[in-house]
């Protein structure tokens, strides 16, 4: 068991976060009779869990509703329904990505071209 200082520790984030995910029933932690929190080792994985999910543009309440089915094995049709429309939503956001990181690609290109040749940086486009 550890207390909230090293579980921050260990997992990079801040106390604050990870009271904040407490608050949102992200991370439940054991008290001690004097209210201090103890986090089982397996709460490490479950931090970075929740930041990876976080980082992938889902809420609290999403991740509250998942944590059941990743954590536990146990789905309902609504949650297997949400789901795949984050997952729809991040593939949108992968393929917006991905078009501006391409072209900015071809604008990287033209302007080596033009450092190199003069050419104007457009290349005609």
């Amino acid at each position: 068991m550890m207390r909230i200082g090293e579980l921050a520790t260990r997992t990079h984030v801040s106390v604050r976060a990870l009271r904040y995910y407490e608050e949102h029933a992200l991370l439940t932690p054991d008290r001690t009779p004097s209210g201090q929190r103890h986090y089982p080792e397996s709460a490490v994985a479950r931090v970075h869990l929740i930041q990876q999910l976080y980082a992938a543009g889902l809420s609290s309440r999403t991740i509250s509703d998942l944590l059941p089915c990743v954590l536990d094995d146990q789905a309902t049709p609504e949650l297997l329904h949400r789901l795949t429309e984050q997952r729809n939503t991040l593939t949108a956001k992968l393929t917006a990505l991905t078009t501006t990181r391409d072209t900015l690609d071809r604008v990287i290109a033209n302007a080596e071209a033009n450092l190199r040749t003069g050419e104007a940086c457009g290349g005609g486009e």
